[in-house]
This record gives structure tokens, sequence and C-alpha cells, in this order.
């Protein structure tokens, strides 16, 4: 039998559309899609059912014994009430009298006997024309006598019910089903944690560790016991950028293990290609840490300015990490941006992706380096940086709150007051925006430009590069949505990526709102969320016209 989909203990599969399901005390319906539905019409077929008649008789002897015992030591089949209910079922003329039989005998009913009566009311709704009307009652009944005994099946007894209530057209998630589905997962056994071989050594134990897809569900302490085992031999780099993408991948700023790896690329430097570094250096722009060890910045420009030409592609990465770190290098920005090296990788299959770096590389040299004096990327060359949604929140919309807050923005502002998703010069992605006069009033963004200028105007002789200057009275309020996978694992530090894109639109001019995960997940419908938007609104002095619905 096909058995659902999902580890045990996974939540039961989602119902499909028009499936309804039974409760305690409620007739129980059928979806519109299901077997049992074209059985109960009156153009049923004994062919429609032939998966279910084609099965072959139900014997004991094939279920298996059941958790109490339904076989007589020796292996024999139970004799005399215990056959003879089974052949009274198999010889049932109607679901009415299945159920009596199971009903009347709750001594002489064993487990076998309810895939019997499940196989035995398949083919009498689809031996005959016309079949007999049913009761939903009896249907019921029937159900509830099946998830009442279930504990007492064994695996192979649960397996054979699943699969006939499915051709039967049982709803997957009736009670039913979802009784069966249960005591399956309870009966099979938890998969065991991985083991690793006792006779490997740190270094080989910590890789086979991080290879282990699982690994995740392993205390953290394990890993950093496995890096203090090692000896320094037994640290290669294929180990350690193992380390690297696992802690970059699931978001863990554990700064033992991070400081590790910082120190692991000063000591091996000579050996190390920019290939291999711009993956040692992954997790500290992502998870927004810089390292205490000293050397970490001179040996990376070291090795910028060793292996720059030999692979762009890798050197642009190492400066978006570093660029999440506010630690550009002056020298590596001026190879960078020479005509040289833009010619370099135009004509190459990566040549986009460069140029949507060093777009952002750009950006961060306008807004946070006004003592660069170095070339710059030509406006022509220039791309939007993140001109959608980043990869992360597209795939995880469902769990966004981004839905709700626009339907409270809505209801409290008015849609043609706020615009959603709107991409502001040089290229970064706002969740909402909204238009403000100078004397607080929210103003409909189709009346003005949403859009503040980039580059931003220039400063007064002194002024720093983080106080930026606008002369436009109407000023642009984002409202920026702080959800739990923006920022590191158990933290409340922001991913470097976030910290960066919230760090340029404030630069830009942009007033920023956030609004954390924790306090939009403990408001408890839509009026609460509106009265939460209404009072971080008002705390910024921000006034509109009554609620529009």
């Amino acid at each position: 039998m096909r058995r659902p989909r999902g580890e045990p203990g996974s939540p039961a599969p989602r119902p499909t559309e028009g499936a309804t399901c039974a409760g305690p005390g409620e007739p129980w319906s059928p979806s519109p899609n299901s077997m049992l539905r074209v059985l109960l019409s009156a153009q049923a077929s004994a062919a429609r059912l032939s998966g279910l008649l084609l099965l072959p008789p139900v014997q004991p002897c094939c279920l298996g014994p059941s958790k109490w015992g339904d076989r007589p030591p020796g292996g024999g089949l139970h004799a005399g009430p215990v056959q003879g209910l089974q052949r009274l079922l198999e010889q049932a003329r109607s679901p009415g009298e299945l159920l009596r039989w199971l009903g009347q005998n709750p001594t002489k009913v064993r487990a076998h006997h309810y895939p019997v009566a499940l196989r035995r009311l398949g083919q009498l709704l689809g031996s005959q024309p016309r079949p007999p009307p049913v009761e939903q009652a009896t249907l019921q009944d029937l159900s509830q006598l099946i998830i009442r005994n279930c504990p007492s099946f064994d695996i192979h007894t649960i397996h054979v019910c699943l699969h006939l209530a499915v051709l039967l057209g049982f709803p997957s998630d009736g009670p039913l089903m979802c009784a069966l589905e249960q005591e399956r997962r309870f009966r099979l056994p938890p998969k065991p944690p991985p083991t690793l071989q006792p006779g490997l050594r740190g270094g080989q134990r910590l890789e086979a560790a991080l290879s282990c897809p699982r690994f995740l569900r392993r205390p953290r302490q394990h890993l950093i016991r496995s890096l203090a085992e090692a000896r320094p031999e037994e640290l290669t780099p294929h180990v350690m950028v193992l380390l690297a993408q696992h802690l970059a991948r699931h978001r863990l700023r554990e700064p033992q293990l991070l400081e590790a790896i910082a120190h692991f690329l000063v000591v091996q430097e000579a050996q190390l290609s920019s290939k291999v570094v711009q993956k040692l250096v992954l997790p500290f722009g992502r998870l927004n840490y810089l390292p205490l060890e000293q050397q970490f910045m001179p040996c990376l420009e070291r090795i910028l300015a060793r292996e720059a030409g030999v692979a762009p592609l890798a050197t642009v990465n190492i400066l978006m990490s570093l660029c999440q770190l506010r630690c550009l290098p002056f020298r590596a920005l001026h190879f960078v941006f020479s005509p040289s090296f833009i010619n370099h990788i135009s004509g190459t299959p990566h040549a986009l992706i460069v140029r949507r770096y060093l777009s952002l590389l750009d950006t961060a040299v306008e807004l946070e380096l006004p003592g660069y004096r170095g070339p710059r990327l030509p406006r022509r060359q220039q791309v939007p940086i993140f001109p959608q949604p980043l990869i992360t929140d597209r795939a995880r919309c469902k769990y966004s709150h981004k839905d709700i807050v626009a339907e409270g923005l809505r209801q409290l502002l008015g849609e043609e007051k706020y615009r959603q998703d709107l991409t502001v010069p040089p290229g970064y992605c706002t969740d909402f925006l909204l238009c403000v006069s100078s004397s607080g009033a929210v103003l409909p963004v189709r009346t003005q430009d949403p859009f503040l200028p980039y580059p931003p105007r220039s400063c007064p002789q002194g002024q720093a590069a983080s106080q930026p200057t606008t002369h436009d009275p109407a000023q642009r309020v984002v409202l920026m949505l702080r959800e739990r996978w923006h920022f590191c694992r158990d933290g409340r530090v922001l991913l470097g990526s976030r910290a960066l894109r919230e760090r340029h639109l404030g630069l830009l001019g942009y007033q920023l709102l956030p609004l954390p995960f924790e306090e939009l997940e403990s408001q408890r419908g839509l009026p609460q969320l509106k009265s939460y938007l209404r009072q971080k609104l008002q705390a910024l002095g921000l006034r509109w016209g009554p609620e529009g619905g």
C-alpha cells in the first residue's frame, strides 16, 4: 500500500477542496470527488470499484496477529465463533446488517474483522447498478467502531484499513482516517539519531557530522567539542568550508565556531584560494559578525590583492560579505571599479550578478564611505540591486505577516494612502511606504513622488554622509516587517543583508518604522492588529482621516 507522505509525527495531509470532516455527533458526508459519492449516485457500477473488488478476501492469517493475540499459540486460526462471524460479515446483504454483526458481538470481534467489513461494504456498494441507500448514521457508527478499536490493531491491519478507507472515499481529514494514520505513526519505530563512528578523529568526526542531512537536530555543543578535539592538521579547508556553510545556512551565530573559522583563515592564508575564502567568509557577512581575530581584515586584504584578477566572482563575493560588515578595503574597491575589471567580467556568464553586486558596492561607497576618492561604477553599468522581494521572503510568504498588515493598513488608512512592495532607487524593495506631509498628515501616494532622489543631494561641507539632506517637505515612512527568519537563530541580531538594507534606506532619507515579529505574533485578529498599527503610526506623529471600511 502507498503510505501517506511525511516523517512520523508530521501533520496530517491538508484537506482537499470540498472535503468535510465529521466530528462527534455530526453526520458524515463524503467529499464531492470521493469514490463513495460516486457509489451513492444512481450511475454507480461495479467497474468503478474494480480496485476494491479485485482485492483478495481478507483472512486472519494474512493480517498478522493483533495486539491482544488474535491467534492461538502455534499460529493456527481461531475456530468456532470468530470464523463464524467472519463468514457472516462476508455474506452480509446490507451495510446495516454489517453494522449489526459487529455491534452485537463485541466478544467475538477481532481486529481482522474490520477490514473484512470495509471490503464487504465496498462490494455491496459496487455490486449493483443502483446501490441501496446508505444512511450517514450507519457509516458514522462503523467509523466509530473502527476508531474505538484501532488501538488493538497491528500495523498490517492498520495499513489494510487505511487502503480500504481511501478506496471507499472517506475524507483524508475525517476522524476515521486521522485515527488510523495516528495509530500507523505510533507503531513506526523512531528513527535513531545518526551515530558517528567511534574510531574517527576530531576532524573526521566533524566532517561526518556536518555531512549528515539531519545534523541540525544535534546539539551545537557537539560541533564545538569536535572542533576542540581536532588536531590542527585534521582541520582541512573542506571541513572548515562545511562548517561555514552549515552556520550560514541555518543562521547559527556561534562566536566560538566563527572565531575558529577566522583563525583558520589567518593561519592558512598562503594555501587558500579566493574561491575557498569566499565560502569561509560567507557566514561572517550573513550573520553580521565581525570576528575578534586582529589579523582577519589584513589577511583578507592580502588575499584580495593576490587573487582579485584570478577569480572575479569570488572577489566580488568576498567584498559583498565585507560590505555587510562595513569593512570595505579601498584598494580592492579601486580594482573592481577599474575599467579593465568591468570589461573583463562583461562577457562572462555571471556578468549580470557581478554587475548587481558592483551596484550594491557602489551604493555602499556613496552612502557610507565619504572619504573614498577612487573610481566608481559607471552609471550605464548600474542595475537595480534587489528589484523584488528576497528569495527567503518569497519562499516563506505563507508564514509572513505581510498580508494581514496590508489589510490592517487598508482598513486604517485606505488603500490610496500606502504602497506595498515598492522598489525605490537604487533598488531596495520596501514592505510598505507612506508619504507624510510636514504636519504629519498621511497623503495619498498617487499625489506624491514616492521616491527620494538617488544619489542623495549633496550635503553641505562638513556634514556627515550619515545625515542626508532633502528639500522635499514630504517625508517617506517605510514600514519594515522584521519576520522571524530575518534574524540569526536564537538571537536578536538582524542578518547582514537585512541590516544593510535598513541602514541604506535610513541613509537615503527614509524614516523607518520596524514591525518586529514578536509584536505582530502577539496580535489576536485584525481588530487588535489595527489598534497596534494605529499606536505605531501615532507614535511617529502621523494623523489621518476616519478609518476606511
